[in-house]
């Protein structure tokens, strides 16, 4: 009987404490209106680690910086337009802006880091046996459609292929591109298939032509199909296993195996298009990229010319500071994912094709951001 009467007890206690509400449970949920899919948290500046070592000065010039393109504007208005008035760049973040944790729909709070680089490749105006893989610029059969306008759901989806007849059916894969004629123009011909296909993965790059000139590309298209890690078909097919995958071991696969790279590459069926441009490694958002101020993010889930703080580890070193999001890439889904810009050179690609770390992420938001309801 009082064993009966104490588990009476005990269930009695226990219903009523689970019925107080716990003040310190953070509930993630979608808090803002132009961000319709991003589940956040709300936070403050004394949680973010380290942010009292920022270097204030430089954030705020590249947040000037950022603020030359509208989507920036859009996103921070009168906050782009009066930087001139700014007397303390630290007082001006804190009283401007509150920080949000990212997280996905169920809550989890951690995601993951990599690194990316400018590349730079070999290649010629003309076509020869040295040089014969071309880039080539947006096809002029690519159709885009945009349904947003009439499903205001897939405003972040756009539909690529091309007409036969008058039915818009897929693109050409990477593979198809090879064995048809691309009605596209050809910017040069790189003298490796293999350099070629990493600057797809980088998004934008240099070129050195064999006048010595300098010529710089960066990401224009796509042809609509879904990227695919070549990694991941080298895991499966056990050329690698999945701890040993990295831009370095990938690479130094393919070359050891030249007769099985075009298998390998055409994995992946998505096909990246470029333009000339007028300045280094430049970004969806149209800005010159800041090696480690400037991301591409998934911009279904964090706009385009957002500013966030990013608390990471690269090799043995911990990262906390501001960056800035101003690219995308296919291989970056999800909403607490970046790629982190590292810059151009030996040692930028040393860190960027070996780094994968736990990633947390806020975006700081204007203090009078529009809220949902």
């Amino acid at each position: 009987m009082k064993l009966s009467l104490y588990i009476i007890l005990m269930i009695i206690l226990f219903t009523a404490c689970s019925e107080i509400p716990n003040s310190s449970m953070e509930k993630s949920e979608i808090m803002f209106e132009n961000l319709p899919n991003t589940y956040l948290i709300k936070s403050s500046f004394n949680e973010l680690p380290d942010f009292n070592d920022e270097n204030y000065a430089e954030v705020l010039e590249q947040f000037i910086s950022n603020c030359q393109t509208p989507k920036a504007q859009n996103l921070y208005g009168s906050l782009c337009h009066d930087t001139d008035k700014i007397g303390d760049a630290k007082e001006f973040l804190i009283s401007s802006f509150l920080p949000y944790t990212l997280t996905n729909k169920a809550a989890e709070k951690e995601g993951l880091l990599t690194g990316y680089y400018e590349p730079e490749l070999k290649a010629s105006l003309t076509k020869s046996k040295k040089y014969q893989y071309p880039l080539y610029e947006t096809p002029e059969d690519l159709i885009i459609v945009d349904l947003s306008s009439i499903y205001p759901a897939l405003k972040s989806y756009r539909l690529r292929g091309k007409l036969e007849g008058n039915k818009l059916v897929p693109y050409d894969t990477r593979k198809e591109s090879k064995n048809s004629k691309v009605n596209a123009n050809i910017i040069c011909y790189c003298d490796s298939k293999i350099d070629r296909f990493f600057l797809e993965i980088q998004g934008s790059g240099r070129v050195k032509l064999d006048d010595n000139s300098t010529m710089f590309i960066g990401y224009d298209n796509q042809n609509g199909h879904k990227y695919r890690a070549i990694g991941r078909y080298l895991v499966k097919i056990n050329a690698l296993s999945l701890e040993e995958v990295s831009l370095q071991s990938i690479k130094a696969w393919l070359e050891k195996n030249p007769t099985r790279v075009d298998e390998v590459l055409n994995y992946n069926n998505s096909l990246v298009y470029f333009k000339q441009r007028q300045q280094s490694a430049t970004g969806a958002l149209g800005l010159e990229l800041t090696p480690k101020r400037s991301i591409a993010v998934d911009r279904k889930y964090v706009p385009l010319g957002s500013m966030l703080y990013l608390n990471t580890n690269i090799d043995e070193d911990k990262i906390s500071r501001i960056v800035f999001a101003q690219d995308t890439g296919g291989a970056i889904k999800g909403s607490v994912r970046a790629d982190l810009f590292l810059g151009a050179g030996d040692e930028a690609l040393d860190i960027a094709g070996k780094l994968k770390s736990s990633l947390k992420l806020w975006i700081l938001l204007p203090k009078n951001a529009k809220r949902v309801g």
